[in-house]
């Protein structure tokens, strides 16, 4: 692999600032929340069984922020799907705090792409939804669902309904409603991936605001290899055909995290390093291509 930090004079990803080894050691001495072992998901299909993700484990420890990236049709989704028991496991199993789950629940939330608001219940009504739903009474309800409103920054909105809203505002009310049943996890299928690059770096900004305010492990899909720097403590690598786990990786980035760490030479150095991961370089990828060379012959 063609060395890109070495040419730009760029550090290790490996390397660490005393910082940044004293926080993710911190994290590692945490309990482990969530436990995937050797998780298989297989489709039928009219040529036989495939096989989406193969034996595929690791471990998310307490309050860490996980990102799991990879190239198209690896099964990040699927997996992220799993985890909240809304696809079925061929094979493996899925601790939470050690036991195992099987069906969907309050300990997982689940944020996804689009929005998933209900459009006839104000805002207030679908953060109060699940509470609820729990056995909350009306007043505890409407209570809490005007604190967690007030974390994601939307109490003022509390009346308005979801059409009203812009989508950021949207998927911050997704958050909240996904936070008022004080999940262990949450669950956070590409959130951002429909909005804007402006309206994104804003929500980038709330969650890491949100996060620092609750006490919460994330666990988040995206394409955008920035995002996972920026907003990770470390961030899972799969490759496709079948998803495997290609590599977890240990973001060097100091935090609190701030737009300017873009043109760190840790958040670079990171970057090019899952670049190459998900996309390899043409020396190393060639041999998977036949080139075929083009003779013109004269018409007959």
């Amino acid at each position: 692999m063609m060395d890109i930090p070495n040419k730009l004079n760029l550090p290790s990803y490996k390397e660490q600032s005393a910082e940044v080894k004293e926080r993710l050691d911190f994290i590692k001495r945490q309990p482990v929340v969530l436990e995937i072992d050797n998780l298989v998901k297989e489709f039928p299909t009219e040529e036989g069984v495939r096989r989406i993700l193969d034996q595929v484990s690791f471990k998310v420890h307490r309050r860490e922020f996980l990102s799991i990236i990879g190239p198209s049709g690896c099964g990040k989704s699927t997996l992220i799907r799993m985890l909240a028991c809304l696809e079925d496991i061929t094979d493996g199993l899925i601790l939470l705090d050690t036991y195992p789950v099987g069906e969907p629940g309050a300990d997982r939330g689940m944020v996804f792409q689009k929005y998933t608001l209900f459009p006839w219940l104000t805002v207030k009504k679908n953060v109060m939804f699940g509470l609820e739903v729990a056995n909350k009474s009306k007043f505890d309800a409407e209570r809490e669902a005007l604190q967690w409103l007030d974390i994601v920054g939307l109490e003022p909105y509390a009346d308005l309904f979801p059409a009203q809203l812009s989508g950021g505002m949207q998927q911050r009310v997704a958050i909240a409603r996904a936070l008022a049943n004080k999940p262990k996890v949450l669950l956070m299928d590409e959130p951002f991936g429909a909005l804007d690059a402006q309206t994104r770096a804003k929500m980038q900004a709330y969650l890491l605001q949100i996060r620092e305010k609750i006490d919460i492990t994330i666990i988040f899909i995206t394409h955008d290899l920035d995002e996972a720097v920026y907003l990770s403590d470390r961030v899972l690598v799969l490759e496709a055909n079948p998803g495997r786990v290609q590599e977890i990786v240990e973001v060097p980035v100091e935090r609190p995290r701030s737009p300017e760490q873009f043109l760190s030479p840790e958040f670079l150095t990171t970057k090019i390093h899952l670049e190459e991961l998900i996309h390899p370089s043409a020396e190393e990828s060639k041999d998977d291509f036949k080139v075929v060379k083009m003779v013109a012959t004269e018409e007959v």
